[in-house]
């Protein structure tokens, strides 16, 4: 299957321009043969500069899924190109009147898949969703959605592989974030980002370090190898507000391998081949099978430390 993965600079809150990037890749991608394009997280809106927003001003960027028009957008690319198209924005939810932070994928059949943030910290106006979510694309392979953090949770990966995930689509806003961490990425200089023409080696180095792909490797390809299942990372790059996205995607095999990367501090898309028949052998799908459920009721329970994710995130900025 010839699948591929897109970073990109949203603008913020300028739907339109941020929907014409996605068509844009989405036509290349379609000459190349792909038949499913990750796009990042809540790249569709704007990420970063919403986290102050008043729900008043956040409702002009919200939309109904399926209804509303940048899913029905999708759709018709979809549909017009033959490719199963991920990408996120600001779902409204007119039963419950509540936002989330949602990944939708359309495909090319009509049907889409939809999943909401399980661990959703951007604004305390957004709720964080429920449910896993793994679905089917056209030609017979599931998919499973995590978006950002819900990845850094481990029982998150393994409970989508549980329900059948062969690839895992992992859409992001992340890398040169301000973290309450010391030793988790930080921030990157606006200036570097600024005058990246001038200053291009010197942001790629910030892109291959600590604050993006060396932070990303020593978790990452792990969701994948331990789990035996594909992987695709998409990532926003650049400015995000007051923060640099590292970009960095990657696509990876169930063995935690590298299929294809980037480390450009521009707009870019990557590709690979995924080859299924090395899942039934990979280590992880292996370990799955000699899991013992018995012994694991200890997760379920409350250990009295747990916390909202929003307090944990900004704990050191308050």
């Amino acid at each position: 299957m010839q699948v591929a993965s897109v970073q990109f600079n949203h603008i913020p809150g300028d739907i339109t321009a941020n929907l014409n990037t996605i068509t844009s890749f989405t036509k290349q991608a379609a000459e190349q043969g792909i038949e499913l394009i990750a796009f990042p997280e809540m790249c569709i809106t704007g990420y970063w500069h919403l986290r102050n927003f008043t729900r008043e001003q956040l409702n002009p960027l919200t939309e109904q899924v399926p209804a509303g028009p940048s899913t029905q957008h999708l759709l018709n690319l979809a549909t017009k190109y033959n490719i199963s198209i991920g990408a996120g924005l600001i779902e409204h939810d007119s039963a419950t009147d509540e936002l989330f932070n949602t990944y939708i994928v359309a495909m090319p059949n009509g049907q889409i898949a939809k999943h909401r943030k399980l661990h959703c910290f951007i604004n305390p106006n957004l709720s964080s969703g429920s449910d896993f979510t793994v679905f089917e694309l056209p030609n017979g392979i599931k998919a499973g959605i995590l978006i950002c953090y819900d990845n850094n949770i481990i029982e998150n990966v393994r409970i989508t592989a549980l329900k059948g995930a062969q690839i895992l689509l992992a859409p992001h806003q992340t890398g040169g974030c301000l973290t309450p961490s010391p030793l988790c990425m930080g921030a990157i200089d606006i200036n570097l980002w600024n005058n990246r023409e001038a200053q291009r080696t010197e942001l790629i180095e910030e892109f291959k370090g600590p604050k993006g792909r060396a932070w990303l490797m020593k978790w990452l390809p792990a969701r994948a190898h331990d789990n035996g299942i594909f992987l695709i990372f998409s990532n926003g790059v650049g400015r995000d507000d007051n923060e640099i996205r590292t970009g960095n995607a990657m696509i990876f095999d169930p063995y935690g391998n590298i299929l294809a990367e980037t480390c450009e501090s521009a707009d870019t898309m990557i590709t690979a081949t995924l080859d299924f028949s090395l899942l039934p052998t990979s280590i992880g799908q292996r370990w799955i099978k000699t899991r013992r459920p018995d012994l694991y009721s200890h997760i379920t329970q409350p250990t009295g430390k747990e916390e909202d994710v929003k307090k944990v995130r900004f704990e050191s900025f308050d």
